[in-house]
């Protein structure tokens, strides 16, 4: 039997908040979390089991963020001046980036990898949960995680340093 909907918010308010600012970013994290937590309210109902919920949710939350991505890239965006440097490139020293620009660097890995790496870091789930999450094998899951590590360190110019949790 399921328990009522506000007990799941309760418990995972927190998870699906987090997920959804680290998938999304600062200027779409809260948008996306309202949209999750919308989508599991409205298909709540026709959950035929209780059976990982935690996990259910991170999916619901994980796609609205993804939703919330392609929405963005399809919206123009206004721009008093251009940028002086061409979109995408990256400064040549990894420390002229802000902190929260990892996350920026995040966004523009490809779907999958950026919720595995999403679900890994942000939310520390182990890698049974984020295969469950995105549908995969836990093998696939964390060679998903590698292969956004991977790009996040050329990104960063950081190849040679190997993160001890691969």
């Amino acid at each position: 039997m399921l328990p009522p909907f506000y007990e799941l918010v309760d418990a995972y308010w927190r998870d699906v908040a987090r997920l959804c600012l680290a998938l999304a970013g600062p200027d779409d994290g809260e948008d996306a979390a309202q949209r999750a937590w919308l989508n599991a309210l409205r298909a709540y109902p026709s959950l035929k089991h209780d059976r990982n919920l935690k996990g259910w949710l991170l999916t619901v939350a994980a796609r609205a963020a993804m939703d919330g991505h392609r929405d963005r890239a399809r919206r123009p965006v206004p721009m008093a001046d251009p940028p002086e440097r061409a979109a995408g490139s990256m400064p040549g020293d990894p420390s002229e980036l802000p902190g929260d620009e990892i996350w920026t660097l995040v966004a523009e890995l490809p779907e999958r990898e950026r919720i595995a790496v999403g679900l890994r870091y942000a939310l520390d789930q182990p890698h049974a949960e984020i295969a469950a999450a995105i549908g995969v094998s836990e093998a696939m899951s964390r060679r998903l995680v590698s292969d956004g590590l991977a790009k996040l360190r050329v990104a960063l110019g950081r190849t040679e340093e190997k993160d001890e949790d691969e």
